[in-house]
Parts: C-alpha cells; structure tokens; sequence
C-alpha cells in the first residue's frame, strides 16, 4: 500500500485572463463566462484582469468597484490599472512568474513588464499565450484559427484561437448543463413568477407576446415600437434595460400600455438573470457578442444587433452569420429575417416597420427554426473544452 503522504498531488494549474471593455458589456461578458467556467473544471487558479470595474459591475453585482483586487466564485478578480502593471496586483518576480496559460481577450494587449516575466519564465515550463478573438461565422476563420504569432524580439509564441460555427474553428461558449437549466426553470411556474416579481415586471398575458430589447443607439426603436402599438392582431410587451431605451422614447410610449403595446423596463441583471429572460421572452433583440451567443442558446427567435465598426467592417460579419443561421428556413422565412436584421443594422434603416411585420408573422417557422439551431449548436465540442485540448496540445509539444 502506497502511503498517503507518497501520492503525488496534482499541479494546480494557473490562469491570467486580460480584459479591456471596448463593447461595454460585451467584452466583459464573455470575459466573465470564461472565467466562470474555467474555475468550475478542476485545479484551476483563474485571475482576471479588467481595466473597467463599473461595468463589470452592471453584470455581476457582487463586484467592489473600488478594490483593486477581490475574489468571487473562487475568481481573482483585479483592477488594470492604466499606471502600471505592478499596481495592478501582478507581479514579474521569477518566483512567482506569469500564470502556466496567459489569455489575451480580443487582441487587449498585455503590459509590457508582464511580457517581459513570461519570456523569463521558461522554467518550469513556459507559459501558453493565447488570443482569444471574437466570435465570427465568416469562413476565414477556419484558417486562421490556431495559428502561431512569433513575438519579434523575445522567445515567446502567441497562438490566435478564433470561436466559430464550424469543427475547424474554436467553437461556441456554452457551459455544461446549460439546456437542462432552462428547461427545468422554464417548466417551474413558481420560479418563473418570481422572476418577474425580481425584475418588477407582470408575468406576460396568455395572448400576450413578450419581447427583450437590448440595443446599441442609433437601433431603429421609433418604428419598431410603433408598429407593435398598432398591431390589430397581437398584444406585445417590451422589456428593456435601464438605460437602452432613449428618454424620447421612454417619454413618448412610457410604462403603461398604448394601443397594442406595453413597455416596462428592468434593472441591469447578472448573467444567470439575463439567461432567464431570454428563455422567458418569446423574442429577444440582443447585441454585441455575449448575449448574442445567450440569444441562440435561449432556442428563441432572436434579432441581432451587431456592434457597429469603421467603413462597415461589421457587415461582413453580419452578413456571414446570417448564410449560416438562415440555412433550412423556408424561403418565405428566410426572406422575412434577412430584411428585418438588414433594417435593424444597417443604416439608413428604411423599411424597418414593414420588415417587422412580415417577420413577426413568421414566428411559428422561426421559433421552430431557433429550436433546430440550437440542438445543431449543442451537437459540437463547446468552447472552452476546445480551448482546453488546445492548451493540452501546446503543453505536450513544448515538453517534446
């Protein structure tokens, strides 16, 4: 019998994840999730570094936004500070070094003294610098995903890991037990009343139907709101969150019901809140990445509103996305989504009253249609564990 005390004991394995908030919310969304789920794998130190604790702050409300380094759900959670890296609570001693694995979110740029301890740090073994880029549908992807960066002056390697919809890429985030969750809440009338109770908004009507409104400004809202009010056909209610609708609009259609339409709006939620209103609502216009992805993962019909770039750099993206989710929907379908996502995104926004009507009566094909994704999407290797066999790639050819 081995003794005890003679069983050798697994390394822990160290994480740095560098987060600058460019999209607000976005940026540190994913950041978050990340994080969130490589500490719930086993033997994980995971430290996140964020340049922006208030609105980190919007999404998680446990975060202290004037510490400079505090810990959650067994995260290290610290301030980048734009007057060094060493303020920020990390440190180029050699015997502390960098972490085993560094993650460089969208191309954020590491401090430069941090750089400099990973290239001191080849003992033990060196650390694996990844940079984890936004999610894209576009076909490039597939060949740029995983490929080497030499730095030009120092012994050090940065490996791109693009997500993506297809095998080749690094897939989509999603977390285990995810469809499980929101089933069981949604099939649980009391959790979902209380719910509604927490974001202060009625349950909906049962010949009412619900829509999420998340957007960046310059969305259409005007017309889109006012062809819900006039809509004979259906009673709708919007659920917004502070702050994203403008004060016009707030002041011209308020809380109380107008024609065909109510508006209420909501706190700022966590991100285990915001999965639950995406699986409430029975639509959900998201932007930017992070509830982009939640959106698909909700199985609901979903309006995307992609963050706007220089020289319309993000048409390319959107357009990309929208080959690959319209495949399968009838034709009728199909056309329906491409107008009403081309009206939301792409200015000016011209025919957005029309392209809403001719979408949202289609909503039985696309409900369907969104159900079909999803289960398309969970069929693929998540990716955080593609994130994962890639570090474990790295390690064993740097030990060959």
């Amino acid at each position: 019998m081995i003794a005890s005390e003679d069983v050798p004991v697994a390394r822990v394995e160290s994480w740095d994840l560098f987060c600058r908030v460019v999209d607000n919310y976005g940026d540190i969304g994913v950041a978050w999730r990340l994080a969130r789920q490589l500490a719930s794998t086993a033997r994980r130190a995971i430290r996140l570094v964020v340049d922006d604790l208030h609105a980190f702050a919007r999404i998680e409300s446990r975060i202290d936004t004037d510490a400079q380094c505090q810990r959650i759900d067994a995260i290290d959670v610290v301030r980048w500070r734009a007057d060094g890296w060493r303020e920020a609570g990390l440190t180029a001693e050699p015997t502390a070094g960098p972490a085993d694995v560094v993650v460089e979110l969208f191309g954020c740029g590491l401090p430069q003294g941090y750089i400099d301890a990973m290239a001191r740090a080849t003992t033990p073994r060196p650390a694996i610098w990844i940079d984890l880029e936004y999610l894209s549908a576009e076909s490039w992807v597939d060949d740029f995903h995983g490929l080497p960066s030499p730095h030009p002056t120092l012994p050090l390697v940065k490996h791109f890991f693009y997500p993506g919809f297809g095998p080749k890429t690094g897939g989509v985030p999603i977390e285990a037990g995810l469809d499980d969750r929101r089933i069981a809440f949604l099939e649980d009338a009391a959790e979902v009343d209380a719910f509604w109770r927490r974001l202060q908004a009625p349950r909906p009507a049962t010949n009412e139907t619900r829509l999420s409104l998340f957007a960046y400004a310059g969305a259409p809202l005007a017309p889109l709101l006012e062809a819900m009010t006039d809509d004979p056909a259906r009673r709708w209610s919007v659920v917004a969150p502070e702050g994203v609708l403008p004060r016009e609009i707030e002041a011209c259609f308020g809380v109380d019901a107008r024609g065909s339409l109510s508006i209420f709006t909501i706190p700022f939620v966590d991100q285990d809140d915001y999965d639950r209103l995406l699986w409430c609502c029975d639509i959900n216009f998201v932007r930017g990445e992070d509830s982009f992805v939640r959106a698909q993962w909700a199985a609901r019909p979903f309006v995307w509103h992609i963050y706007p770039q220089a020289d319309d750099a993000h048409k390319k993206k959107l357009h990309a996305f929208e080959d690959r989710y319209e495949g399968g929907l009838p034709r009728a379908a199909r056309d329906a989504q491409r107008a009403l996502w081309e009206a939301w995104n792409v200015q000016p926004h011209e025919g957005c009253t029309k392209a809403w009507a001719h979408w949202s009566g289609m909503l039985p094909e696309l409900s369907a249609h969104a159900q079909v994704w999803r289960q398309n999407l969970a069929s693929q290797t998540g990716l955080v564990d593609r994130l994962l066999s890639f570090v474990a790639e790295r390690r064993a050819a740097l030990l060959k």
